[in-house]
């Protein structure tokens, strides 16, 4: 039943979410900032929610154990994953949008986890919904994941790289930043 709270928990997160999104999306249309068109974000919304429901089914329908070591070592990931998604929703502060805004304009953010590579949020997403399943073992459901948030990835990364890369000034501040890792040495 935790785990199913779990779920729902992370469900019900996501949805905050997207309030905050619409409120910052509100704000920067206002401000004369544009959406970018994206006709794969539908794919991507049902991707997130689908892992959500996914996860539980395969639980449920294919009896799969709670293996203590594997629980804990996802569960710190999972918890991990969140902690960065947050930072980087608060490092964003009003910029931060679920769908692509043309809002390097405005400022290039460059502080925070943005300091070491330009797209941390997609390693936190990546991570929280391979984790997610893996808490309890759903590990089909988690293959699944994996694999699908590469190529939703592939294709939203080809969008929002364009419209941030055609700006100078992030072109300046973040171009020569890695994607996803930041560089070791």
């Amino acid at each position: 039943m935790a785990y199913f709270g779990l779920l729902v928990a992370a469900g019900a997160g996501r949805l905050m979410e997207m309030g905050i999104s619409r409120r910052n999306q509100r704000k920067l249309l206002e401000q004369g900032i544009t959406r970018v068109r994206e006709p794969r974000f539908p794919w991507m919304v049902l991707l997130h929610a689908g892992v959500f429901v996914a996860a539980g089914l395969e639980v449920v329908v294919l009896r799969r154990p709670l293996i203590p070591a594997l629980a804990i070592s996802m569960g710190t990931l999972f918890l991990l994953s969140n902690m960065l998604r947050w930072w980087v929703m608060g490092t964003l502060r009003s910029h931060w949008s679920v769908q692509v805004m043309d809002s390097a304009r405005l400022g290039v953010v460059s502080s925070g986890p943005y300091r070491w590579v330009r797209h941390p949020n997609y390693v936190a997403v990546f991570v929280e919904l391979i984790s997610l399943p893996l808490i309890y073992s759903a590990w089909i459901t988690a293959s699944i994941a994996a694999i699908a948030h590469i190529w939703v990835l592939h294709n939203r990364l080809a969008v929002e790289d364009r419209v941030l890369l055609a700006n100078p000034g992030y072109r300046a501040a973040m171009g020569a930043k890695p994607r996803f890792l930041p560089r070791l040495l």
